[in-house]
């Protein structure tokens, strides 16, 4: 079963490498969507794939690489998108 989730994860989050921490371990878990930076800091996810993926992106997104501090995660279901095919980042 597909599930879908956007979050926005706040911290030390930007210039330590997070998003293409993200990027590796989305496409490690074979998971659709996107990641990018936003204007007030935080990052962006817009994830989707089976649930058990989904939860570990989560568990991964909490962590971070080793430079980063992640602070808080906002975390909102979505209904799946069949036109989510690959996982990128975005700039």
């Amino acid at each position: 079963m597909q599930k879908r989730v956007h979050l926005i994860v706040a911290g030390a989050v930007q210039g330590v490498g997070f998003r293409m921490f993200i990027d590796r371990k989305a496409k490690e878990l074979n998971l659709s969507g996107w990641v990018r930076n936003r204007m007030d800091g935080t990052v962006e996810i817009d994830a989707q794939g089976p649930e058990t993926a989904i939860e570990e992106l989560l568990r991964q997104a909490k962590k971070g690489p080793s430079r980063s501090l992640v602070s808080s995660i906002r975390k909102e279901e979505r209904v799946p998108d069949k036109d989510l095919e690959q996982f990128t980042v975005v700039m």
